[in-house]
């Protein structure tokens, strides 16, 4: 749900031509959604790593210019689940299209053709549009242009607009789709969507204060950033079976915060190759987390992590809702 407009934040003041809204940025696992959000904000809140499926949850993060402020909803790739934890991840992306958002960007690698994913994504985008009437106004953000080498970049563009030609003409939909070519990786093109974002917001005082980059707590950016050192680490058939939950947050000092956090695994051969021989990877993992942590916190951090199996967690609801998801409720098989 969105929060409230205000007139005014603080002792800040904003000109009446002042534009503000939210941005659901959609696409397929692993297309740069969150690299994007990161580039765009200047700094990291969302996790990122080769694995497809790393963002589990709507990742909230906020831009605010002189003229206007971006509200970015990064949600989890659009897929065929396979599980609970995928569909709540799927009604994630579509509860941001449908309900929250004032536009909607979505993200598409111009590097690759269109995928049987990218295809599933604009049969859900149909659905919605049937269901609900309209849609958020729809820009298409052709990604990864700095890894196209012979590819023709407008012939492929095309293949991915055709997918969207239903939409002209269709009650609700729209005449037609602006296309964007950016790197999220390298930032190129990155002012150009901007502008094209502020362009569509509406009219209206900003929604959070201006020093505020995302709503995520503090133990929830931790728990990612263990969970991203993980996803680097293991092997391939490991990541999609991780959870991270911080357990312990303690200030021990203004020098010092404790922190203990859980890697949850779905079975007891997992757990040996998450802790590593006499606790190599999971030593491994924590140093690897415990910078970046460090620098969000601006204290020394004293980082415990445990390792414990939870069976077939992402099957579960009840184990589901247990480590923070399924916040939507699914429908059952």
């Amino acid at each position: 749900m969105k929060p409230e407009l205000v007139a005014e934040v603080g002792n800040e003041e904003f000109p009446e031509s002042f534009r503000s809204g939210f941005i659901a940025v959609i696409g397929r696992p692993n297309v740069g959604k969150s690299t994007l959000l990161n580039q765009l904000l200047g700094q990291k809140i969302a996790i990122t790593s080769d694995k497809p499926q790393t963002t589990r949850d709507q990742i909230l993060g906020i831009r605010t210019d002189e003229d206007a402020q971006f509200i970015f909803l990064d949600t989890p790739g659009i897929h065929q689940p396979r599980n609970k934890l995928g569909k709540h991840m799927v009604n994630v992306a579509e509860q941001a299209i449908a309900g929250d958002s004032d536009v909607t960007l979505w993200l598409v690698d111009i590097s690759a053709p269109p995928t049987d994913e990218d295809h599933f994504i604009v049969e859900r985008l149909k659905e919605l549009l049937e269901a609900a009437g309209e849609l958020p106004f729809l820009l298409l953000g052709a990604n990864k242009v700095d890894n196209l080498g012979t590819v023709n970049v407008e012939e492929r563009i095309g293949e991915y607009v055709a997918l969207l030609s239903w939409l002209n003409g269709a009650k609700g939909g729209q005449e037609s789709v602006p296309v964007l070519t950016l790197s999220a990786a390298n930032g190129d093109g990155l002012d150009d969507l901007v502008d094209s974002l502020a362009e569509l917001l509406p009219a209206g005082p900003p929604y959070y204060p201006s020093e505020q980059v995302t709503d995520l707590s503090m133990r929830f950016i931790a728990a990612e950033i263990v969970r991203e050192k993980a996803l680097h680490f293991l092997r391939q058939e490991i990541p999609h079976s991780l959870a991270v939950s911080v357990t312990e947050w303690n200030e021990r000092s203004p020098e010092m915060t404790h922190i203990a956090a859980t890697v949850y695994v779905e079975r007891h051969s997992q757990k040996g190759i998450v802790l590593g021989g006499k606790g190599s990877m999971i030593k491994k993992i924590g140093q690897a987390a415990r910078p970046e942590i460090e620098e969000m916190v601006g204290t020394r951090v004293y980082l415990e992590l445990w390792v414990k199996v939870l069976q077939k967690w992402r099957r579960k609801e009840n184990l589901l809702r247990r480590l923070g998801y399924l916040l939507l409720r699914l429908e059952e098989n």
